[in-house]
């Protein structure tokens, strides 16, 4: 087998059955997907899953729906017809993984729900991926990644000083992805030892509330609300973005004091700095941010950017240049480690990159994104069977 064959990857013969929109689930899928599992995703006929609308930026394709299906069958069924219906069940016979995101009750209405699906098939890993969770008053409230960020708090904290701002990416919905993804390879990791499949549950704000440990353990125990830092971090410093006399800016991180009397000797060459009662700690550094920042900046004014980040790398300083989404994509480390690849699409060829865990010997799948339906007819051949009804 070549590395490229789904045949190699670890979850070959695994097949999951997804009934999913938008982008939490389907990113989850995905994930799958790359590792060789069979992902079938069933889509509502005529208008599929509604990413698909989001907008036409890929060759008339939705970026989020390139970026969370590629890899993916797509089988558009009616649910609400007794013969679908019954198709839908013949696959979940025969699927190991179950992974829905519906408006909460919907997949029970459809005898889809987590208990009866184990009734019927006790090897079968289930994972319902919600805004709230199940229970509790929100949990029928309509959760979209922006609205989970509020009310985890993140877009408190995100943003500058009265002017609170969403994170460039739907981090709730990635956040809840990568938690159903990591469950269900648990899941099936137990299934080998046990025999039994699972039911799991995963919400967009549990995930979310997670990823703010930070911020939440230093609000209950430091005495005071956190506030918007902008791009600087909001407990480190020096740790964000400074200006050169060529008026770019360079991003720095120092994070411990040896990297800090390396800052102040071999790059600002203020040596007493290291001894400075203001200074001579992080805390006291970043209660000082504003004084530290102007004294950096009145360094950094004597040399471009380019030859500060080069004082930084000489000195072993962690530094990054801001790029653009465009430049980011160009980036040499991509290019030096070959970490494009390209896939098919409806729209033609499109260029990825490759998932961040590397297997030695093995290559991701990266298969192609599907039309809407363009695997129903040959699904239908598959499990053919009695027509209900």
């Amino acid at each position: 087998m070549s590395p490229q064959d789904p045949r190699a990857l670890p979850l070959r013969g695994i097949t999951v059955v997804a009934l999913e929109q938008a982008v939490a689930a389907p990113f989850a899928t995905r994930q799958l997907a790359d590792l060789g599992a069979r992902v079938i995703k069933i889509e509502r006929p005529g208008s599929g899953d509604f990413a698909r609308g989001y907008d036409r930026r890929v060759k008339g394709l939705s970026a989020y729906f390139v970026w969370c299906n590629r890899g993916k069958e797509s089988a558009a069924l009616d649910l609400k017809d007794a013969a679908d219906h019954a198709l839908l069940e013949r696959i979940l016979a025969r699927a190991d993984v179950f992974v829905q995101n519906l408006a909460p009750g919907a997949a029970e209405r459809l005898g889809l729900g987590a208990a009866a699906l184990h009734a019927r098939h006790p090897r079968l890993i289930t994972c319902d991926v919600s805004g709230y969770g199940t229970e509790g008053p929100y949990r029928d409230r309509k959760a979209y990644d922006l609205l989970v960020q509020c009310e985890t708090g993140l877009v408190s904290i995100t943003g500058s000083p009265g002017a609170p701002a969403r994170p460039g990416i739907s981090v709730a919905d990635i956040a809840g992805g990568m938690y159903a993804y990591t469950g269900i390879l648990t899941a099936l990791y137990e299934r080998e030892l046990t025999g039994r499949g699972a039911q799991l549950s995963v919400s967009l704000f549990d995930a979310l509330a997670e990823w703010m440990g930070h911020p939440y353990y230093a609000e209950a125990y430091g005495g005071e609300p956190l506030a918007p830092s902008g791009a600087r971090h909001p407990s480190i410093s020096p740790y964000g973005h400074y200006g050169c006399g060529d008026g770019a800016r360079v991003f720095l991180s120092v994070q411990n004091e040896r990297e800090w009397a390396v800052l102040c000797t071999r790059v600002l060459r203020r040596p007493e700095l290291v001894d400075d009662p203001r200074f001579t700690d992080n805390p006291a550094r970043h209660a000082h941010d504003e004084k530290l920042t102007a004294v950096i900046e009145e360094c950094f004014a004597a040399h471009t950017a380019d030859g500060v980040l080069a004082l930084l790398d000489a000195a072993g300083i962690a530094a990054a240049r801001l790029r653009s989404v465009a430049e980011s994509t160009a980036h040499p480390q991509f290019a030096a480690r070959d970490r494009w690849r390209s896939f098919d699409s409806p729209a033609g060829p499109l260029r990825g990159l490759l998932p961040p865990v590397t297997v030695a010997g093995r290559e991701a799948a990266m298969g192609a994104v599907p039309a809407l339906g363009a695997h129903t007819a040959a699904i239908r051949a598959e499990f053919a069977g009695p027509r209900a009804g």
